[in-house]
């Protein structure tokens, strides 16, 4: 059955039954008055026939539980807009052969989680020469030169090892969103950059589970990744962005 992208919502076992699942925990004990509460909740989100399909007591008098449940509402796929980068995904091999090609020289990239952040899951996986999910990260790759500085680097840091190194891309890594904390941080950065004077020759990329590329140009930066960001997406923006500028001052 072919889907109707005028009015799009989840399906689960048929074509446009609404089925949703949902989790979450409630800071009540366990028991029947438990399930109730989540039942009710569900419906005040929306969902019909909402059904409590698990609970579990977790400890200090909080339960967790999963919901099925049918989603009343549609979307119109067809006027969706998303603002996302426009560069072409290239491979390891194509990358490194690119920046051979355009930039004729190794290109400088450093990378860190900035502020109070420690949680460097993100940019290890980008940068660290292991990579992941089988893919290479920026360390193996033999036309960039890359440097992570680790967790908890302050913008000061970062700039002044930018400065240091003459790096030609920066990447900033944000895990912890508490409060929207990353917001002045990533911009504090961008302020740091352009009282330098130095903004507009670097490629700033920032990268997290809530980062977006809107939210990211918002901020002062050239591009945005969220969770599931690989190596050669975030190469592949950075080489073709200094390409173009290069091609620009030429």
């Amino acid at each position: 059955m072919k889907a109707d992208l005028t009015r799009i919502r989840p399906y689960g076992d048929t074509m446009d039954d609404g089925m949703v699942q949902l989790s979450f925990s409630l800071p009540v004990p366990y028991g029947e008055e438990a399930k109730e509460a989540a039942r009710q909740l569900a419906i005040r989100m929306g969902l019909a026939e909402p059904l409590v399909v698990h609970a579990q007591d977790i400890g200090e008098g909080v339960t967790f539980l999963i919901l099925f449940g049918k989603c009343r509402h549609t979307v119109d796929f067809t006027q969706i807009k998303v603002v996302k980068t426009n560069s072409k995904r290239m491979n390891f091999k194509e990358i490194n052969e690119y920046i051979q090609k355009h930039i004729g020289r190794k290109i400088v990239v450093i990378g860190a989680c900035t502020g109070t952040d420690a949680h460097t899951v993100g940019i290890d996986a980008i940068i660290n020469m292991k990579g992941y999910a089988g893919e290479y990260g920026l360390e193996r790759y033999p036309m960039i030169d890359a440097y992570n500085l680790g967790a908890q680097v302050e913008n000061e840091e970062l700039l002044a090892k930018a400065i240091e190194l003459k790096a030609d891309a920066i990447l900033v890594s944000q895990v912890v969103t508490q409060k929207d904390v990353h917001l002045p941080n990533l911009t504090r950065l961008v302020d740091l950059l352009e009282a330098e004077g130095l903004r507009s020759k670097l490629v700033l990329v920032c990268g997290g589970p809530r980062i977006s590329h809107e939210l990211a140009l918002e901020l002062g930066y050239d591009a945005g990744f969220g969770p599931g960001t690989l190596a050669p997406d975030v190469a592949s923006f950075i080489v073709q962005e200094l390409s173009e500028r290069l091609r620009k001052t030429s």
